[in-house]
């Protein structure tokens, strides 16, 4: 192996770690880091000792992610790319990669239950009224919940989660706890120790729509699960039922679900993912009552990156053996 390309917070942060990997796997990487003006690139006999890069969240979010991305195109020896988040399709630079048959791993699973406990966070909010109440505390108004305004017990209700992974277990498993009912939707078929009543396949979904109340989606973007939910199995979905959606924007149909909400065809929703993001400030998302929006910010938690971490450098020494690595794409 010869260069790495990572961020200086990386280093800094997880310098060891990557050393003792390195050291495990017998061999001495080369570190390199972009230059710190953004505007600047790499030159090029440094781009051709670069086989791996491993593109963290401190990058994605700064004014290096297109030069990171750049170098990576770049870089002619490229031979894997590591990536913290789950899903890798939004990254302008991945059809380069791709093409040159570089490999690709993720972190996927790291962020899954701080995720799971923000969309099971967003399912009590909506099921306890407390958009009612934070509107009211913005006007300083005093506003209890009385007759028909009263919620509804959880005990006994249904929800459907779409996605079994780590993030719909997590949600699952705090749904039992609260005893609902819990339908899981996924290719697989039900095996020990899943928390859920019930599993089905993603087809069985429409006729199981009209008996929920609560759909969760937790599943990855996918050509199957493009626009599951649209005009057609929203008027599936009883009046009273509430919509979670930490998956991908694009799992909705927006216009479709606006227009339910709006309508109140549905309860009521909490969104942290859409099909344009940042949401734009002139979406009626922002102003439906009993919508919670947060900003694709779910995982939210200071242990993804040491988890994300763990799961680099064991691929490290994977990678460095000639292994196939953990969460490898393709």
């Amino acid at each position: 192996m010869t260069g790495i390309l990572l961020s200086r917070g990386f280093v800094a942060q997880y310098g060891a770690q990557l050393q003792a990997a390195a050291k495990t796997a017998g061999v001495t990487p080369q570190i390199f880091h972009l230059p710190d003006d953004a505007a600047q690139r790499l030159p090029a006999e440094t781009l051709a000792k670069i086989e791996a890069a491993y593109l963290t969240r401190d990058i994605r979010f700064s004014d290096h992610y297109h030069s990171f991305g750049d170098a990576m195109k770049a870089a002619p020896n490229m031979k894997w790319v590591h990536f913290t988040s789950t899903g890798i399709d939004q990254h302008p630079f991945l059809p380069s990669l791709h093409e040159r048959k570089v490999r690709l791993t993720t972190s996927a699973g790291t962020n899954g239950e701080p995720v799971g406990q923000t969309a099971a966070c967003g399912l009590l909010m909506l099921a306890r009224g407390f958009p009612r109440w934070i509107a009211a505390q913005r006007e300083r108004k005093w506003d209890p919940a009385r007759g028909k305004d009263v919620p509804r017990d959880l005990r006994g209700q249904t929800v459907i989660i779409v996605g079994l992974g780590t993030i719909g277990a997590t949600v699952a498993r705090m749904c039992q706890a609260l005893e609902m009912k819990v339908i899981g939707l996924r290719r697989s078929p039900k095996r020990d120790g899943d928390p859920v009543d019930e599993m089905h396949t993603l087809d069985k979904l429409p006729a199981l729509l009209p008996t929920a109340d609560w759909l969760v989606l937790a599943c990855p973007y996918t050509k199957e699960t493009h626009q599951l939910v649209n005009a057609k199995t929203l008027a599936l979905m009883p009046k009273h039922l509430h919509l979670v959606n930490v998956a991908r924007g694009a799992v909705c149909d927006e216009k479709a679900l606006i227009a339910a909400l709006q309508s109140k065809q549905i309860a009521g929703a909490y969104l942290d993912v859409f099909e344009k993001e940042p949401l734009p400030a002139d979406s009626p998302l922002w102003d439906i009552p009993n919508v919670i929006v947060s900003p694709h910010n779910a995982s939210a938690s200071a242990g993804n990156d040491d988890r994300a971490a763990a799961v680099f450098t064991e691929n490290l020494k994977l990678y460095a053996t000639g292994k196939k690595m953990t969460n490898e794409q393709g």
